[in-house]
């Protein structure tokens, strides 16, 4: 059994504590841009479902809303960013 059968890659495989050998994950630059996009997004429904709640009074949907906002705006925190991890070399010289 070779290593690529035994470390295979997964759809989205940069998700969770786990990354595999072949992953590269995302770079800081890119997790800060999915953070605003994300957050913005997780806004816009937010505002959508308090019109909802208190305009239309349509609260499932506006329950439904909340709770995808909420969703939106938590999505990109499972990314393993690159370059994050600790350096090896500068553990071994201490």
């Amino acid at each position: 059994m070779d290593e690529e059968e035994s470390d295979p890659v997964r759809f989205g495989a940069e998700f969770g504590p786990y990354r595999s050998s072949r992953t590269s994950g995302v770079s800081l630059s890119t997790f800060k841009t999915l953070v605003w996009t994300s957050n913005i997004g997780g806004l816009i429904l937010m505002v959508i479902g308090l019109e909802l709640m208190i305009v239309q009074h349509a609260y499932s949907w506006a329950l439904l809303c909340f709770v995808f906002g909420v969703g939106i705006a938590l999505f990109p925190s499972n990314y393993e960013i690159v370059g994050m991890e600790e350096d090896q070399s500068s553990s071994d010289e201490s």
